[in-house]
C-alpha cells in the first residue's frame, strides 16, 4: 500500500473513529455535556497525533481498535477487511475478520459473512487448508453456499483434487443453474491424463468417455483419445477422433495437422492426406495446414511444384510464418548476392517469429508459447487458442 493510499485510509477512518469514541463516551456520561466531552476515548487523540506526525500505519491500528463491534459498525469492519485484502495487506484483513468472529454479539448472518471473508483472506494468503475448512463449514451451515462452493472449487483446482472439484462443480450446477459441463469435462481430462501416467488405461478411457458425455464439444478429450489410439496403433480410429475436432472447434485445427499426417502415413494413404489437408485449407486456411501440405507436395511431386503452390497461396493470404518458409525454399536455389539479400530478410522474419506469441487467451489476453488448457492468467478453461492473422495462423 502506498503512502498516499495509507493517508486516504486514515482520513476515511478518522470520522468513524471519532464518532465511535464520542458515542461510547456519550453512553457513559451522566447527562453532563462537559463530562461527556472529557470522557472521549483518549485513543482518538493518540491516533490523531500519529496522523499529524505522518505515521499512518500506527494511526490505522489505533482507529481500527477504537471501532466497537456492534450492529452499527459490523459493515465498517467488513469493508475495512476487504480494503486491506484488495491492497495486499492480508495479515491486517485476517486480524479484522478473526476479531469479528470472536465477538459473541454477532447474529448468524453476520458471523457467516465474517467467516466467508476470512476464508477469502486465507485464499489470498495461500492458506488453502484453512480456507477449505471455513468454506466447508459455510456449506454445512447452508450459508453463502454458492460463494463458498465456488471458492472450494478454486481450492480443489489449485490442489489438483479433481474428484472433489467434480463434486462441487456438480453441486454448483444444481444450486446456481449455471452450466458447468465444459469445466467438468476438463476435470475428467485431467483425471485421464493422471490415469495414463499411472498406466491405468481402462480408467483413462472411462474418464475420456465421461468428458465427452458431459461436453461433446470438448476438443481436449478428442485429442487425448486420438493420441491414446495412436499409441495402440489404431490409426483409423485415431483419425476419426482427430477429425471430430473440426466440428467441435475449428480454431484448434492447427493442433492436429502433424498427428493426422502421421496416421495417414502409417496407413500408407498419403494421397488421402493431401486431399484432407487441401479440404481444410479451403475451409479454414491456416498457415500450419499450408506449410504441411506444401511439404507433402514437395515429397510427392518435387520442390518446384511445392514452391509454386506455396507462392500462389501466400499471394492471397500472406503471413510471417509463410513468408519465412518461402524464403527458406528459395534460398536453397539462390546464390551470391541474391542469397545474401534473402538471408538478411530471413533474419528479420525469424526475429518477428521469435518475438511472437503462438497462443492467446480469449478472455484475458494472456500470451503463451505453449497451449494451456487452463489459462495461467485468468484460470478459465479452454480459453487459450492459437493466434490467427498475419503473425499467427
Amino acid at each position: 500500500m502506498t503512502g498516499s493510499d495509507l493517508l486516504m485510509l486514515v482520513f476515511l477512518l478518522l470520522p468513524l473513529a471519532f464518532f465511535s469514541g464520542w458515542w461510547i463516551a456519550r453512553k457513559k456520561s451522566l447527562n453532563n455535556s462537559q463530562e461527556g466531552v472529557s470522557a472521549l476515548n483518549p485513543d482518538y487523540f493518540k491516533g490523531l497525533n500519529y496522523v499529524l506526525n505522518e505515521q499512518p500505519d500506527k494511526a490505522i491500528e489505533v482507529f481500527v481498535k477504537m471501532l466497537e463491534v456492534d450492529s452499527e459498525t459490523i459493515e465498517t469492519h467488513l469493508a475495512l477487511g476487504n480494503l486491506f485484502r484488495r491492497r495486499g495487506e492480508v495479515d491486517r484483513a485476517i486480524r479484522i475478520h478473526q476479531n469479528l468472529i470472536a465477538r459473541p454479539n454477532l447474529d448468524k448472518e453476520q458471523r457467516s459473512l465474517a467467516l466467508l471473508e476470512l476464508g477469502m483472506d486465507y485464499m489470498r494468503s495461500g492458506l488453502l487448508d484453512r480456507a477449505e475448512g471455513l468454506f466447508k463449514q459455510l456449506v454445512e451451515m447452508d450459508a453463502h453456499t454458492i460463494q463458498a462452493s465456488r471458492q472450494l472449487l478454486s481450492v480443489y483446482q489449485q490442489e489438483k483434487d479433481w474428484d472433489n472439484a467434480i463434486f462441487y462443480a456438480r453441486k454448483l450446477e444444481a444450486i446456481s443453474g449455471q452450466d458447468y459441463d465444459p469445466i467438468i469435462a476438463q476435470y475428467y481430462c485431467e483425471l485421464s491424463t493422471e490415469n495414463l501416467a499411472e498406466n491405468n488405461e481402462k480408467e483413462a478411457r472411462e474418464n475420456l468417455r465421461k468428458a465427452l458425455n458431459r461436453d461433446p464439444r470438448c476438443v481436449r478429450a478428442s485429442i487425448l483419445e486420438a493420441e491414446f489410439l495412436q499409441t495402440q496403433n489404431k490409426y483409423k480410429s485415431a483419425l476419426k477422433a482427430y477429425k471430430r475436432i473440426e466440428k467441435q472447434d475449428a480454431d484448434y485445427i492447427s493442433e492436429i495437422i502433424e498427428p493426422v499426417i502421421s496416421c495417414y502415413r502409417h496407413l500408407d494413404q498419403m494421397n488421402e492426406a493431401q486431399q484432407y489437408l487441401m479440404d481444410l485449407l479451403n475451409k479454414y486456411s491456416g498457415i500450419s495446414c499450408l506449410l504441411s501440405l506444401t511439404e507433402l507436395i514437395i515429397e510427392d511431386r518435387g520442390a518446384d511444384e511445392g514452391l509454386k503452390f506455396i507462392s500462389s497461396q501466400l499471394s492471397e493470404r500472406p503471413t510471417v510464418r509463410g513468408v519465412d518458409r518461402l524464403l527458406e525454399y528459395v534460398m536453397q536455389q539462390a546464390e551470391g548476392e541474391i542469397y545474401n539479400n534473402l538471408t538478411a530478410i530471413k533474419e528479420l522474419t525469424g526475429k518477428l517469429l521469435s518475438d511472437n506469441s503462438i497462443y492467446r487467451c480469449q478472455q484475458c489476453g494472456f500470451d503463451a508459447k505453449l497451449l494451456h488448457w487452463q489459462c495461467p492468467g485468468c484460470q478459465n478453461w479452454a480459453s487459450v487458442k492459437p493466434v490467427y492473422g498475419v503473425k499467427g495462423e
